[in-house]
């Protein structure tokens, strides 16, 4: 058994990890001043940005569900692994070798990673291994299918196209030739246990890598080849794992995401094959689900690349124009444009309101798809597809309309009571008014009956109104779905979501004053900019110089974090020491305080008054934040640090004054008293010389 990692190892790690470089990895990152970049939170579903991510200091907080960290709490919370796998794989990322102390419970085995990092290790073997088997003889029908779809050998390596052997245990044996244990190749998906031992889950098929949006391979999806595979299906992907999970994957996201961000667009297609035939014929925004629907997760990955806030606040919603671009913004599905394309048209109208504004459908005349469109037609048609795709809405609506001969009245009531029911499924309620305004016009039925057959269906089916142009409140009042049996809170996020809306929906005591804000904006400068603090003016504070109790509590951490830190301790470690003396109880605090914007001047990059550094757009991050040594503080933050330093300490005073001078009031005349009034006369001398020193003027 393994012990626990060398604190000067998880330091490495910390000082190396790059904390932008990972969170853009898979959200779409914008400045928002004093070196913050804010983003749509990860790990709850939202509309406008509370994603908070300051690089300088190591620190993420989502003011949406509460969750924040460092960098090994965002890996934990992104990857479902725990700190220590958490620390191994990024150590891994950075090529950093970790030591362990050892238990003495069994051998040590440092240099053999984290399960979770194990099981990537295999799926990148096990991909190395499908590539090297597409040139061997056996491959041939493999490289037929290919080259028969117009792929040359250079675009089935740029796409990573590899053949699994036919056989028992090809892949089995080469991976536990590399050192990977049985346990390992099984819990990755590579394989199966049967009766005469494990044997190669993907065999006799091409495959393609199903990578995540940095580019790791988690799992594969494969094609039947021969007429006698056991499996029948014709696709198959890796079942659901540790790394793989079918709802949350998509296909070409790694080299899609860079273009989809910039563009604002993206286009679902279904198979991995169409997926090449788009990337080649410059359509480079298109990924594909593997084995499912796209859903729920799969739209919420989608939205955190496309979203745009560049109104803040203001909910933007629909198709946007996009700078340099020839499109708006838009998801657009290339379905069938059969049956089976217009059930698919109809489930992704189970997506929320907002996403749906944006989603086009595009359908290839003789109902071919992207790849068989451009074997017959090349490239161009393949661009025109997308440049023609028509709002979902209208494409569901409108094949509903076009089966009625609407020459006749009673092909005009057919197309009225099948769109109805359609329309009715629209939440939003301005486009779902417009809509029955628009399919009324094109069935030549009177606008109020259209609208009637609308609400009675919608009351039929129960459809609850929306507003997906209204700005989403940071606080939503949807409550999760509960399963029988289940705990709906289980998930840390869902839980910390209800206890902040109760926090800020109770009216028995709102914070809004003077002493609240002093304290607040205190404790911010001290948590990002611990060298604007004057350490004497520091060493005079006590605790009975905070009124909030939060803030008094907070003061005792950082007393027991060792007060102020050095100048040369590294910035990741001021956090980390921070949270760690403040507990759980104060981590959400930590973090909220870490990333919150202060009242000081900024420069062009959006950074405040924080000096630029190298590394990421917007000059917020340095290429290795943690590692710097704290960063001295400018001079706006000096002063600023100072005077709220001032108003404590002056506060302080007065409060000491008013509790004396009552204590005096009470005695009798005496040595007693005339010692009280001694001291009651230095605090006052002391209050008024404070003052006098920082601004030039003394109260009374």
């Amino acid at each position: 058994m393994v012990g626990m990692i060398k604190k000067e190892d998880v330091e490495k790690v910390r000082a190396a990890a790059d904390l932008y470089d990972i969170v853009s990895a898979t959200v779409t990152l914008k400045p928002s001043g004093t070196g913050t970049f804010v983003g749509l939170c990860p790990f709850h579903d939202e509309k406008t940005g509370s994603f908070n991510v300051r690089p300088s200091l190591g620190v993420w907080h989502c003011f949406g569900c509460g969750l924040g960290g460092d960098v090994f709490k965002y890996v934990e919370q992104s990857e479902n692994i725990d700190f220590r796998e958490a620390v191994e794989l990024l150590a891994d990322k950075y090529h950093i070798e970790l030591h362990y102390e050892n238990s003495g419970n069994g051998p040590n085995r440092e240099n053999n990673g984290s399960k979770r990092t194990r099981l990537l290790e295999a799926c990148e073997e096990a991909q190395r291994f499908f590539v090297s088997q597409i040139l061997t003889k056996e491959a041939l029908p493999a490289r037929k299918l290919l080259g028969g779809r117009n792929f040359s050998q250079a675009d089935c390596e740029r796409f990573g196209c590899g053949y699994a052997p036919q056989g028992w245990d090809n892949l089995v044996r080469h991976l536990a030739n590399k050192g990977f244990t049985q346990r390992e190749i099984l819990d990755a998906g590579l394989a199966r246990q049967g009766q005469r031992g494990m044997y190669d889950y993907f065999r006799g098929r091409v495959t393609w890598p199903i990578r995540d949006s940095t580019g790791r391979t988690l799992g594969f999806g494969a094609r039947k080849l021969y007429e006698d595979d056991q499996i029948a299906a014709k696709y198959i992907n890796t079942p659901d794992t540790q790394l793989y999970r079918k709802t949350q994957v998509l296909y070409g996201i790694d080299l899609a995401k860079s273009a989809i961000v910039k563009k604002r667009q993206v286009v679902i297609v279904e198979g991995y094959t169409d997926v090449m035939a788009m990337h080649l014929a410059g359509i480079d925004t298109a990924i594909a689900t593997c084995g499912t629907a796209f859903g729920a997760e799969h739209a919420k990955i989608v939205r955190r690349l496309i979203a745009d806030d560049s109104l803040g606040a203001v909910q933007l919603v629909g198709p946007l124009k996009v700078k340099d671009q020839p499109l708006s913004s838009r998801i657009v599905f290339t379905f069938d444009g059969d049956a089976a394309g217009q059930k698919a048209a109809l489930h992704a109208f189970g997506l929320d309101s907002a996403f749906l504004s944006q989603t086009f459908v595009a359908v290839a005349d003789d109902n071919l798809d992207p790849c068989d469109l451009r074997i017959e037609r090349g490239n161009e048609a393949v661009r025109s597809l997308i440049a023609r795709a028509k709002p979902l809405y209208d494409f569901v609506i409108d094949a509903a309309i076009n089966r009625f001969d609407l020459t006749y009245t009673p092909g005009q009531v057919g197309a009225m009571k099948a769109v109805a029911p359609l329309v009715a499924q629209i939440r939003d309620r301005s486009l779902w008014d417009a809509y029955a305004r628009k399919s009324a016009g094109r069935i030549g039925v009177d606008l109020e009956v259209m609208r009637r057959e609308v609400m009675n269906a919608r009351r039929q089916m129960h459809v609850r109104d929306e507003d997906a142009y209204a700005p989403k409140r940071r606080f939503e009042r949807d409550e999760p779905r509960v399963e029988p049996g289940t705990n709906p809170y289980a998930n840390p996020a869902t839980r910390k979501a209800l206890e902040r809306r109760d926090a800020a929906e109770q009216a028995y005591f709102k914070i809004d004053d003077a002493v609240f804000i002093a304290e607040q904006q205190f404790m911010a400068v001290l948590i990002q900019v611990p060298r604007a603090i004057d350490r004497t003016m520091f060493g005079q504070l006590t605790i009975e110089h905070f009124m909030t109790s939060v803030f008094r509590t907070l003061f005792q951490a950082i007393a027991a974090a060792g007060g102020l830190p050095s100048d040369d301790t590294p910035q990741g470690l001021w956090i980390h020491n921070l949270i760690k003396a403040g507990g759980p109880m104060l981590n959400q605090v930590i973090n909220e305080l870490a990333v919150m914007p202060l009242p000081l001047p900024g420069d062009d990059t959006g950074n405040g008054a924080q000096p630029a550094q190298p590394g990421v757009p917007g000059g917020a991050g340095a290429p290795s934040a943690a590692a710097v040594q704290l960063r001295p503080a400018a001079p706006e933050e000096q002063r600023y640090a100072t005077e709220l330093l001032t108003r404590l300490l002056d506060m302080g005073f007065m409060r000491q004054i008013g509790l004396s001078k009552r204590r005096m009031a009470q005695l009798p005349d005496g040595e007693e008293k005339i010692t009280l009034l001694g001291q009651i006369t230095r605090m006052e001398t002391a209050r008024k010389d404070l003052q006098a020193q920082i601004y030039g003027n003394t109260v009374g």
